[in-house]
């Protein structure tokens, strides 16, 4: 197994309609790409955006014939590159429930699809500025955690939200994960007030690389979200981040014995214990 890893992630402001998603999108992989990445990460919500009811319906569809995922299993193989489809917005084929699975998708550089991961925790808050979001309506969420095998070593799957539950976190960290992926599409108040404090939480309870690909600035749909994509070293050293909402390519080589130095330095994942509830 290799000691380093290229990666890039991917900001985006992902449009309502697949086809400009698709537009937006491709040629900022293809630049990752072109830069040296093995291994390109993307954002929560990267074939669609559409938060708005009386459109959403004809925007979603089925995994396998979605524009931008086919399209870009397309480009893993071309450009012999590993992709994480942080998120796509796809049918989620369960009879009876029309909601759609928020999910993310692990290609390799076959084009081949290695994994996938549904959302756990779907994100339904009123915000002290007023927004008021309810994913649940539109989401059905997912029952498995996930650890995929690459050739740098575990991949713990996570979407955006669930980045506020640590026990899934540790659950990655336990199986195998020496990187786990937050693909998110923040709201700019909770992003603002939150985002890198969680990350590099999370990266320290662990012992992991956390990669979190973001989008960013205000998009056709009516949101507006955080953007400053970052990636945070075992650690809980900042790596690499994008200090604005912009679209663009965020760059980070990974010292993959990092996570073995973190977790002989402070061998948390070693010393859980069960306990009694309080009373």
């Amino acid at each position: 197994m290799t000691t380093t890893l290229d990666i890039a992630l991917i900001q985006t402001r992902t449009p309502a309609t697949a086809a400009e998603s698709w537009a937006h999108v491709e040629p900022l992989v293809r630049a990752a790409a072109a830069g040296g990445a093995e291994f390109i990460l993307t954002p929560e919500g990267t074939n669609v955006l559409e938060q708005r009811r009386d459109r959403r319906a004809a925007v979603v569809t089925g995994q396998d014939d979605d524009l931008v995922v086919t399209g870009l299993k397309a480009l893993a193989r071309e450009l012999k590159v590993w992709i994480l489809i942080g998120s796509a917005i796809v049918r989620s084929g369960i009879e009876g429930d029309a909601r759609a699975a928020n999910r993310a998708i692990l290609v390799d550089d076959r084009g081949q699809v290695v994994t996938t991961y549904d959302k756990l925790h779907v994100f339904d808050v009123d915000l002290p500025g007023g927004e008021t979001w309810r994913e649940s309506s539109a989401v059905r969420p997912g029952d498995a955690a996930v650890v995929a095998e690459t050739p740098w070593g575990g991949l713990g799957l996570s979407i955006c939200y669930d980045i506020r539950f640590p026990h899934l976190y540790r659950t990655l960290a336990r199986a195998g994960a020496a990187m786990i992926a937050v693909p998110a599409a923040f709201t700019v108040p909770t992003g603002e007030a939150h985002w890198e404090t969680l990350l590099r939480a999370r990266a320290i309870e662990t012992g992991c690389f956390i990669l979190a690909p973001a989008q960013g600035g205000s998009h056709a749909d009516g949101r507006r979200t955080w953007g400053h994509s970052t990636v945070v070293g075992p650690w809980g050293e900042i790596i690499a981040r994008c200090d604005d909402d912009a679209p663009g390519v965020l760059r980070a080589t990974l010292d993959l014995d990092a996570v073995d130095r973190a977790r002989t330095a402070v061998p948390q994942l070693r010393h859980d214990r069960e306990f009694a509830g309080p009373a």
